[in-house]
């Protein structure tokens, strides 16, 4: 039997970022806890690149034009949707999540899903770097291993 597993080395590796600039406040929590995973892992500042979309929506669309780049060792999508009295939230969040998911399952570059969706804006606070931790940081671990096991596999 062959077990394979990704490290959590990012050394010598790229990333992507696609950040949502609608709940900015937030959205930069995520992105501050992603980059700081990313250089306290061994990525180096010149090896992140981040690039800001109007909304949760729009993610999906960066994701996949970085993904046919083929200069990114691995993808991290953040941003936050929070539930309004408008079915809205359901659509944003149903469509990102569904189109995020084709897009990692094309095999390309592994696409990494930080994005918080919350009742409320307490519960989206917790996530982004208070209690509940930082949904950056994670994405950002997941995104290095990852790239790590893409790696491994190719």
């Amino acid at each position: 039997m062959k077990i394979f597993e990704g490290n959590l080395s990012a050394e010598g590796k790229r990333f992507g970022i696609v950040a949502s600039r609608f709940n900015e406040f937030l959205t930069k929590n995520l992105l501050d806890g992603a980059i700081d995973c990313l250089k306290r892992h061994g990525t180096r500042d010149q090896d992140i690149d981040v690039v800001w979309v109007p909304g949760s929506f729009e993610i999906g669309f960066a994701a996949r034009k970085m993904s046919t780049m083929k200069k990114y060792d691995a993808i991290i999508c953040l941003g936050v949707i929070l539930r309004g009295a408008t079915p809205h939230f359901e659509y944003v969040a149903g469509q990102v999540t569904r189109l995020l998911g084709q897009i990692n399952s094309e095999g390309i570059v592994p696409v990494v899903y930080g994005i918080i969706i919350a009742d409320n804006i307490e519960q989206a606070t917790e996530r982004a770097g208070t209690k509940m931790g930082n949904k950056g940081w994670s994405a950002a671990l997941s995104a290095i291993e990852m790239a790590n096991i893409n790696q491994i596999l190719k």
